[in-house]
């Protein structure tokens, strides 16, 4: 498959007026938002509390097209492929494979992306690397004790204070910003995931275990069960496999960055197929979250009452752990809020931009956490009708020799397979574009701010050359 490098796409619009942003949080969606706003040439200050990226801890990462769209867009094409692996398929497992789906390659050329593998702490760095080698100041090992946005200040613990004319609260769904807009907390979680990486060369000389690698096409799987569910795929940079394991809440569930107990992943694996026993009897580390689903925030909650601070990422939108698109959505973010301020001018469109973005994001965010939550219990149904039928659903496909989420005939389309390729499709950047052409515009021409060029002079000297 070909991707456009970055030469093929034209330089990013620079704002006129640029600005300071603050931003509480290095994860994807800081980091993410560093880049993009450094690109289009805004101050940009990044507050992050870890002293240093390097963890392992964190496991693996599965990148959906929808995001390497971007960063290929961004001039990242290389980088990423030198720590990245492309998946071809995936395979649907039960106690029995239930059939594989080979990815589609025209599918994938439309969204412009391709689906890959990474660890998690080697996507961060790059993002990191990228937003420094842009000139961000990026800080770690700055902890913050309280953000005031009305004042647009942030007051480290070290008592040192920064101001900015945004701030950007990227800290997570259990972060001060979040706090400031919502103290609901989440549902009683009833499910928890442990998360490992196990080294291929462990699992290669073990003759039931070779058969993840020994695939025809480089493969995900997915493996379904009574309230459990295991995820693993081959990692890119270090050769590791990658398990994302569901199972019931057990008590032993932490941080990303707290060690777990690996019993606790093992008797979550003990009544699943052999080949899982074995891979969680070499994993040497895990991590175990909860998988907790927060009440979305009301409309405009995504911007303080101040008009100066914005959440995004987690913070704006938690995902379940594990889930596909939740590097992605952070991603997005930050291409959608430069995308914004590309054009700012004047401070009195910041406010303006800040619910534009919102706008732009919520109903995206929404309907895609929907999804991966639907997804974890689709994995997990209890024996009965419904799984029987999913089960069945897959089996008589794999036995006509068909891709798993294929459609039965041309003129209908597999349900699940529709709604992938409209989120892999998506183009956030192309999103924000359409609303300054459609909103953005109107509201400069009625502050009379549009530039002739931008506000169609381009459009009448066609007309006039058409009339000619």
């Amino acid at each position: 498959m070909t991707v456009p490098y970055v030469s093929e796409y034209p330089l990013p619009k620079r704002a006129e007026l640029q600005i300071k942003f603050l931003i509480v949080g290095g994860g994807i969606s800081g980091l993410a938002c560093a880049v993009a706003l450094r690109r289009i040439g805004h101050k940009v200050v990044l507050l992050e509390a870890d002293r240093t990226l390097d963890t392992q801890l964190l496991g693996g990462c599965r990148m959906a097209p929808n995001l390497a769209k971007i960063l290929y867009h961004w001039g990242l094409h290389d980088k990423l492929a030198s720590i990245a692996v492309k998946s071809q398929m995936i395979n649907l497992m039960s106690w029995e494979c239930l059939g594989p789906h080979v990815w589609d390659e025209e599918m994938l050329r439309e969204t412009r992306g391709e689906f890959i593998f990474a660890h998690y702490t080697d996507l961060r760095s790059l993002l990191y690397d990228t937003a420094v080698s842009l000139g961000a100041d990026i800080r770690l090992n700055s902890p913050v004790a309280s953000i005031d946005p009305d004042d647009q200040s942030v007051t480290l613990h070290t008592g040192e204070v920064l101001t900015a004319d945004v701030i950007i609260g990227a800290d997570g769904a259990y972060g001060l910003a979040r706090g400031l807009i919502t103290d609901d907390p989440p549902a009683p979680h009833q499910f928890v995931m442990y998360s490992t990486t196990i080294s291929k060369k462990a699992i290669m000389v073990d003759q039931d275990l070779r058969w993840l690698y020994d695939q025809q096409y480089r493969s995900m799987f997915s493996w379904f069960g009574d309230g459990r569910a295991v995820l693993g795929f081959p990692l890119g940079g270090k050769e590791e496999f990658a398990l994302f394991v569901y199972g019931p809440a057990d008590g032993f569930d932490g941080t990303w960055t707290q060690p777990a107990l690996l019993d606790g992943m093992r008797e979550c694996l003990a009544s699943s197929e052999i080949r899982l026993q074995k891979l969680g009897e070499l994993a040497t580390h895990a991590t175990c979250v909860p998988v907790q689903d927060f009440k979305a925030l009301d409309e405009e909650d995504w911007v303080h009452e101040s008009g100066r601070m914005l959440l995004i990422g987690e913070a704006a939108h938690p995902y379940p752990p594990g889930a596909i698109q939740t590097c992605a959505m952070a991603i997005e973010d930050g291409a959608v809020l430069a995308k914004l301020f590309s054009h700012l001018r004047s401070p009195d469109q910041i406010t303006s931009f800040l619910y534009a973005f919102e706008s732009l994001r919520l109903n995206r965010c929404t309907t895609v956490c929907t999804k991966e939550f639907g997804d974890i219990y689709f994995m997990t149904m209890p024996p009965g009708p419904q799984q029987e039928g999913r089960d069945n659903h897959f089996r008589s496909k794999r036995d006509r020799g068909l891709n798993v989420l294929d459609a039965e005939s041309a003129e209908e389309e597999c349900p699940q397979w529709t709604e992938i390729k409209e989120v892999f499709g998506y183009d956030a950047e192309d999103e924000a574009d359409n609303w300054w052409q459609e909103w953005g515009l109107l509201r400069e021409r009625a502050a009379g701010r549009v530039n002739v060029l931008e506000g169609g002079l381009a459009n009448i000297v066609v007309k006039q050359q058409v009339g000619e």
